[in-house]
C-alpha cells in the first residue's frame, strides 16, 4: 500500500517538474515578443520574476521531494521513537507539532530567500527583519495554541468513534467556517491595523455601491499592507456579522474611485453569483473525500512506515499525502474558479463600466508586474483566474491583437 502512495508522490513531482520547465522556457520566449497588457519597460522585468520565481519553485519541489524520502524512509519513525507519552491526544500533538516545526525549519531558507531576496529586488517585499521575525513568533504562538487544541481534538474523535473520519471532517470543516468568520478580526488584533477609510467621498460611494447589490458588511476598511509588501489587493473578509470590506493602502494610492469601484463590483459579483457558498461546498467536499480516503487506510500503510495505526500517525500521514489527491484535484477546481472569475467580471464591469474595470486590472497587472502569458499546461493546472489576455478579450480590450490563435502559431505547446 505505502508503494502506491510513493508511486503517486513521485508522479506528482515529476508533473510540478515538468510543468515549471515548460512555464520557464514558455515565458522565456514570450518575452522577446512584442509587449502587451504591461507596459514595455515592466514587460521583460515581470517576465524575468515569473522565470526566477519559478526556478526557485523548481529547487524547491526537488528538496520537498527529498524531505518526503527522509521522512517515509527513517524520519517519522525516528520522531516516533522519541514521543514516549501514554497519552494519545498528547503524544498527537507533541508528535504532529515536531513534525510540522521541522518541515518548516527544513524549508525556512526558501521563504527567507524569496521574501529578502527575490521580492526585494522586484520591488515587492518591504519586510524588515524585526517585522519578520514578529509575524513568525505571533504566528507560532497561534498555531501552537489552537493548532494544539484542533490536533487533540481529531485525536479525541480518532481513538473515541469507530467511524471517525465523518466526525472528524465534521470538527475540521467547522474549525474552517469558524476561521474564515475571525480571519478579518484576528488580522486587525495581531497583524494589521485596520482603519476606517479617510477618504469619506470614497467610503460614501462604496456603501452606496453595498447597499445596491444588497451586501451587509461590518465596514469599509484600508490595512497597512504597505509596511510588508508593494502590490495591490483588496478582499471581503469574514463571514456573516465579521464580513467587512478591506482594501490594501497600495490599492487605494494607485487606484482612482471609479477603478476601486470597479475591483469591489467584481467582488461582489462572486457575492451574488453565490460562489463564496459554492467553494465552501467544493471545500466541504474534497475535504469529505480526503476524511473517507485517510480514515479507511490499511494497517499495512502503517506498518510500511514503521508506525502504529493510532491518531498520531494518521494526522501525519494526512498532512503528508494529501497534497498528491489536492494536486491531481486542483485542474477541475482551477476550471471551476475561472469560469466564476469570469462572471464576476462580468458583473462586476455592469455594475460599473467595462473601462473602468479594464483600467484596474491594467494598472494591478502593471504594479503587481503580473506577466500576462502562460503555457497552456501551466494554466490548467495552476490558474484559478483567467489569463489577463482571455479576461481582457471577454472585456472586449483589443491587447494588441495577440489572440489566442497568434499564440499557438507562435510557440510549440506540445514541446
Amino acid at each position: 500500500m505505502l508503494e502506491i502512495f510513493v508511486i503517486g508522490y513521485c508522479l506528482y513531482f515529476s508533473f510540478n517538474i515538468y510543468t515549471s520547465f515548460m512555464q520557464v522556457a514558455f515565458v522565456k520566449k514570450a518575452k522577446n515578443l512584442e509587449p502587451i497588457i504591461l507596459d514595455a519597460s515592466k514587460y521583460t522585468v515581470a517576465a524575468n520574476y515569473s522565470i526566477e520565481k519559478e526556478k526557485i519553485s523548481i529547487l524547491s519541489t526537488f528538496y520537498d521531494f527529498l524531505i518526503f524520502m527522509m521522512w517515509i524512509s527513517f524520519g517519522l519513525s525516528a520522531l516516533d521513537s522519541l514521543v514516549t507519552t501514554q497519552s494519545f491526544w498528547l503524544k498527537a500533538v507533541i508528535f504532529v507539532n515536531a513534525f510540522i516545526i521541522i518541515n518548516w525549519i527544513l524549508t525556512l531558507p526558501f521563504e527567507l530567500y524569496s521574501t529578502f531576496k527575490l521580492d526585494k529586488k522586484y520591488g515587492f517585499s518591504n519586510m524588515t527583519v524585526d517585522l519578520y521575525i514578529k509575524d513568525t513568533l505571533k504566528s507560532a504562538l497561534l498555531f501552537l495554541v489552537l493548532g494544539s487544541l484542533v490536533i487533540a481534538g481529531i485525536a479525541f474523535i480518532v481513538e473515541t468513534f469507530p467511524a471517525w473520519w465523518i466526525w472528524g471532517f465534521a470538527f475540521i470543516f467547522a474549525i474552517i467556517i469558524l476561521i474564515n468568520m475571525l480571519y478579518p478580526v484576528i488580522r486587525d488584533k495581531m497583524f494589521d491595523k485596520f482603519e476606517k477609510l479617510k477618504d469619506k467621498e470614497l467610503e460614501g460611494k462604496i456603501e452606496k455601491l453595498l447597499d445596491e447589490v444588497g451586501f451587509k458588511s461590518s465596514g469599509v476598511f484600508s490595512v497597512d499592507a504597505s509596511k510588508r509588501d508593494n502590490r495591490l489587493n483588496a478582499y471581503f473578509g469574514g463571514l456573516g456579522s465579521t464580513k467587512r470590506v478591506v482594501l490594501f493602502d497600495t490599492l487605494v494610492e494607485k487606484l482612482s474611485h471609479n477603478e476601486l469601484l470597479a475591483v469591489l463590483g467584481h467582488e461582489l459579483g462572486h457575492f451574488k453569483n453565490g460562489d463564496i457558498l459554492k467553494n465552501i461546498g467544493i471545500m466541504g467536499l474534497v475535504m469529505f473525500v480526503f476524511f473517507a480516503i485517510f480514515g479507511n487506510l490499511p494497517e499495512e500503510l502503517f506498518l510500511g512506515l514503521h508506525l502504529n495505526q493510532e491518531a498520531s500517525s494518521i494526522i501525519v500521514v494526512f498532512l503528508i499525502f494529501s497534497p498528491i489527491l489536492s494536486f491531481f484535484l486542483m485542474p477541475l477546481i482551477s476550471l471551476i474558479s475561472r469560469h466564476n472569475e469570469y462572471a464576476a467580471d462580468e458583473f462586476g464591469s455592469n455594475l460599473s463600466s467595462k473601462n473602468d474595470l479594464v483600467n484596474a486590472l491594467l494598472k494591478l497587472a502593471n504594479e503587481n508586474k503580473s506577466f500576462p502569458l502562460s503555457h497552456p499546461l501551466y494554466i490548467f493546472f495552476y490558474y484559478s483566474h483567467p489569463p489577463l489576455t482571455e479576461r481582457f478579450k471577454e472585456l472586449g480590450y483589443d491587447v494588441k491583437n495577440n489572440s489566442n490563435t497568434a499564440l499557438k502559431e507562435e510557440f510549440d505547446y506540445d514541446e
